[in-house]
């Protein structure tokens, strides 16, 4: 596995894949950041990660969706399906490539806080909370992003059906408030608006909760879909 991590690794940089998300995280948070925060003066940087929801929802599909899509493109996954490493330590490895690329913006964001404090008050747990719940966010849409990589050879396939879907996730409390009674009288949908995952970072974002249920929930999203993963790239391997 750690084989796996270090050449899929590399690749995000040698493509420069990984640069581009890095550098366009850091400067939309820069913008926010210098607009709530330095200019008009909030204290929380949470408000920040709050307006960053729908960046992360176009950044996450540029960085999943040549995971497993370009090696199906390129005939290389046969190499990695007959390796001497289990398929779920392939997959894992490859999670946690792009895992440590979105860590490093994150990283970054830790620095704003500071920022803020040096100037005046603030809101160091609530705002480390919140960055923590937006890594963890972007963690689930990362494993779906994987997910749909691994349905497709096409990369641009891939990005547009991971952004599809983590738009509809965003978008779920408006869309299930328009449905008809019958669509959404059961117990599903009653409970899906209660843990949307756009809702459970506003938790942490807008109402300064520590918000542990939301938090396992994001944790059993991400296993789930990367079972999924598993999954599917199994089912590719015996057909």
């Amino acid at each position: 596995m750690k084989a796996i991590y270090k050449r899929e690794l590399k690749s995000y940089f040698d493509s420069m894949i990984g640069y581009v998300f890095i550098a366009f995280l850091v400067a939309m948070n820069g913008i926010y950041f210098l607009y709530y925060n330095l200019l008009i003066g909030y204290p929380y940087y949470s408000y920040v990660l709050g307006a960053m929801e729908f960046i992360i929802l176009m950044a996450i599909p540029v960085l999943t969706m040549k995971c497993l899509s370009d090696e199906r493109r390129s005939k290389t996954d046969q190499l990695l399906l007959t390796s001497p490493v289990s398929l779920p330590k392939i997959i894992l490895g490859k999670f946690l490539a792009m895992e440590t690329v979105f860590a490093i913006p994150m990283l970054i964001f830790c620095l704003c806080p500071m920022i803020i404090q040096s100037n005046g008050t603030a809101y160091l747990k609530e705002d480390y909370a919140s960055i923590f719940a937006f890594f963890m966010m972007g963690s689930v849409f990362v494993a779906i992003g994987m997910f749909i990589s691994s349905l497709t050879e096409s990369q641009i396939i891939s990005a547009v059906g991971t952004f599809g879907i983590v738009l509809v996730i965003y978008l779920w409390p408006g869309i299930s408030s328009m449905l008809p009674s019958f669509l959404t009288d059961n117990f599903i949908t009653q409970i899906l608006p209660d843990y949307t995952v756009t809702g459970i970072m506003d938790n942490f974002t807008s109402y300064h909760l520590f918000d542990v249920g939301g938090l396992v929930f994001y944790v059993s999203l991400i296993f789930l879909f990367l079972f999924f993963t598993i999954q599917s790239v199994q089912k590719r391997r015996w057909s």
